[in-house]
């Protein structure tokens, strides 16, 4: 069993963009600059969001963290996305998820100039996407790709499959998987009503799990020599913790990690990949790559 090192992987490509940055800098080019909206005080997000404004400065990209309070009017938030798409200094900016419950998401999302979606969230990329166009690929498939890549994962013809149905990582990364120029290979979405789930499972050369419940897959789910992938990044209470809690995923760790060729830890694995692919997207909206 080999353990896929995201946390590693991504320090190497962020020096990878840093390097890059440098170098269109030193020739007269603009720095990137990732501008951010974080909407009250939910600690995941807060973490998140810090994360990122660290992952800037290694990178060496400008990054503006803009704030509000949880009780703002959406009509004021959605002035603030304007103001973001039409300021020529800032190339990316996300808008950190969830929102509060009186503001449309998707309604923010759509208001976002699609040229400068690096989360990847807005249709116009994700229909992109879905047709293998050149387009801002949202961050954990797009991270979980690179993984694959950079450990020489074999998936072509492959059996993949995707635990869960999300917009943001279960849909693109079934996507992706299938399409010929990233996984393809042959995927099955499973989801909490699929009847033949286990047994799915148990065929699949390659599991990526994003159901969001802790260990839900467990040995008997996984064949001998799997890779797996765990999206999961649930809050556990543990008293052992200083924060109270421990992240968990949603692969029974230490019973499935045997069986497996590959395996990503949680944290460590998918986690950091997330913000470092964030990054790639900053530094390809910066050089306008997919759209002028």
């Amino acid at each position: 069993m080999q353990l896929i090192d995201g946390k590693a992987t991504a320090a190497k490509i962020k020096e990878e963009i840093a390097e890059e940055v440098k170098q269109i800098v030193a020739a007269g080019g603009k720095q990137p600059h990732l501008a951010a909206i974080l909407v009250g005080h939910d600690g995941g997000s807060e973490t998140y969001v810090k994360n990122k404004v660290i992952a800037c400065e290694t990178c060496g990209f400008k990054s503006t963290l803009i704030r509000f309070e949880e009780d703002i009017p959406e009509v004021e938030l959605l002035a603030k996305v304007k103001e973001l798409n039409e300021d020529s200094d800032v190339d990316g900016f996300i808008v950190q998820l969830p929102l509060p419950k009186h503001i449309d998401e998707q309604k923010v999302i759509m208001a976002i100039d699609y040229r400068k979606d690096v989360d990847g969230f807005h249709p116009i990329n994700v229909g992109r996407m879905s047709i293998g166009l050149p387009c801002f690929i949202s961050a954990t498939p797009l991270g979980i790709i690179t993984l694959l890549r950079r450990y020489n994962i074999e998936t072509s013809g492959k059996k993949c499959v995707v635990l869960g149905r999300s917009n943001i990582v279960g849909k693109p990364m079934a996507q992706l998987m299938m399409q010929k120029q990233y996984g393809d290979a042959t995927v099955t979405v499973c989801h909490s009503h699929s009847k033949t789930l286990k047994e799915d499972c148990k065929e699949a050369d390659i599991i990526i799990a994003a159901i969001g419940r802790p260990d839900f897959v467990t040995a008997d789910m996984v064949k001998e020599g799997a890779v797996i992938v765990d999206v999961g990044t649930t809050r556990v209470p543990d008293a052992t913790k200083k924060k109270g809690f421990r992240l968990n995923g949603d692969v029974k760790f230490d019973e499935v990690s045997p069986k497996c060729s590959f395996i990503t830890p949680v944290p460590g694995g998918v986690g950091p990949m997330t913000i470092c692919s964030l990054m790639k997207n900053t530094l390809s909206a910066g050089k306008k790559e997919f759209y002028k």
